[in-house]
This record gives structure tokens, sequence and C-alpha cells, in this order.
């Protein structure tokens, strides 16, 4: 007789079968923790609100995600809980427990406590790759550049840093002669760096641009407005890059404070799942 949680671990594998809804899981994932409108899905993943209610319904009723209302807005996140109870399913049912042959890649995840301490490589990425990543990139480096090498690129980077951004750091006692606008395509194939984080820093769903990694590395969404789009004068636009700096720059010092070199791969990921709930209203 089929289990309780055979009928699940099948329910899920069923939903996660067709393309369009492994789009919409992949993409909450990335996003998580978290909860996006679903307008914003729709419009990120270029799906008609007919199909998407359906997709969504399929997914929610496999306990792959989760819906809440906020006001008369209904947002959607993963249900993590979800996710790795088929995981959990798969190493202890399909695997026979021998999870150290399912899942052998795991064991070089380069997120895991090494020997000795070493420098981790972060990667932010953003949307033009002009001011929020950039942030990000200046801030850890600045910060605990002597425990992570940082990189930051885009999806669709502009071909300058915004001058706003480059002046709020200049002002800050930055360096900015290292900076410059990247794609994310300098940061794949042979003789890249295989990324310990990698942080997505932009406020859109979209952010099925940015591919999958190699390594499976720790993996948050710090998602801030683009201060790029800011109007108004000259000083209420300084404004929106300021509020976008002081809110990555808690975040980060937050990172930075973590004990990489003890914590397990569980223990991270939820640590920087916890980071991206920090709210941003002192920022």
């Amino acid at each position: 007789m089929e289990s309780v949680a055979s009928s699940q671990a099948v329910a899920q594998l069923t939903a996660l079968a067709h393309p369009r809804r492994l789009a919409v899981f992949r993409l909450l994932m990335r996003r998580y923790p978290d909860a996006v409108p679903a307008g914003d899905l729709a419009q990120a993943l270029e799906m008609p609100a007919s199909s998407l209610s359906a997709t969504l319904a399929q997914l929610r009723q496999a306990g792959l995600i989760r819906q809440d209302r906020q006001g008369t807005s209904l947002l959607y996140s993963a249900d993590v809980a979800g996710a790795g109870g088929l995981m959990t399913y798969l190493a202890a049912d399909c695997c026979r427990g021998r999870a150290d042959i399912c899942f052998a890649t795991l064991e070089k995840d380069p997120a895991m406590p090494a020997a000795s301490p070493r420098k981790r490589t972060v990667l932010f990425v953003c949307t033009g790759n002009s001011a929020r990543s950039i942030f990000a990139e200046t801030l850890l480096r600045d910060i605990a550049g002597d425990r992570f090498e940082v990189f930051s690129a885009g999806t669709r980077p502009q071909s300058a840093l915004n001058p706003f951004a480059l002046k709020l750091l200049a002002d800050k006692g930055h360096d900015t002669t290292v900076l410059r606008a990247k794609h994310i395509s300098e940061f794949h194939g042979e003789g890249a760096p295989q990324f310990d984080f990698v942080f997505t820093v932009c406020d859109r769903a979209a952010n099925e641009e940015c591919p999958p990694w190699p390594g499976q590395p720790v993996t948050g969404h710090w998602g801030q407005p683009d201060p790029v789009k800011a109007e108004g004068t000259e000083a209420e636009r300084m404004l929106a890059f300021q509020q976008v700096y002081g809110a990555l720059k808690n975040r980060i010092a937050s990172f930075a404070a973590l004990p990489v070199d003890t914590l397990d791969r569980v223990s991270l990921q939820a640590r920087v799942d916890d980071i991206g709930r920090i709210e941003d209203a002192s920022a």
C-alpha cells in the first residue's frame, strides 16, 4: 500500500514535471523568503493570468508553495518545509538512506565548513549592475575583504556606473576605482570563480534571468528598489540612493558577522534567509 509520504512525493514530482509549474517554483525559491504578488510572477514569466492561476493552485495543492493575503493582494512564497519533505523522502526511501550516493556532489559543496578558514567567494547580482549590486560589492569588500572575495554583475548591465551611486560611495570614503559594470556571463565558463554565496539584490520578480550556478552556492534574495529610477529633485534622488545603501549595509554587516566557517550548510542558509527579512525602516 502506498504510504502518505509516497503519495505526497508523487504529487509533488508530478507538479514539478510541467515546465510552467517548475518555472514558478524555481522563481519563488530564488525569491525566498520574499512573498511575491501574482502579477509580478505573471510579468516575470510572461504567463497569462488564467494559466498562472491554475499553476499556482496545483503547486499549492502539492505542498510546494504558500499563499498569504496582504490587504486585497494575494502573495505567494516557496514552501521550503514541503520541498524539504520531498528531498527527505527521496534520500530516505528512493535512495534507501544512501544519500552519500544519490547526493554525492553535495559532499564537495564549497559552502560546507572547511578544515581551515579560507576566503569565501561572493557574487551580488541585480539588473543593471550600476548601483545596488555595486553598493553591495563595495560594502562587503570594505567590511570584510579579508574573509571574502567579492564580485558583482548584472543581467542587463548599464554601459557605465550611475553617477549618483559613485558620488555616494566616494562621499562615504569608499574606493571606486576598481568598480565597473559587468554582465553575469563573465562569471560562467572555464576560469570563472566557483561561488560560495550568490545574492540577488533587485526588487523585481524577474530574477529568472539569473542562470543556475554550479557548486550549489548558498543563495539569498535581499531585494531593494532601483534608485536609478527615482524621480524628483537631485536631493530626492540622492535620498533614494542613501536608503538603498543603508538597507544593504544593514544586511551585509549582519552577513559579515556570521561564523561561516563553523556553520553547516543548512544553518548557514537559514541565517542568510533571516538576514533577508531584516526590516528597512531604520535604513
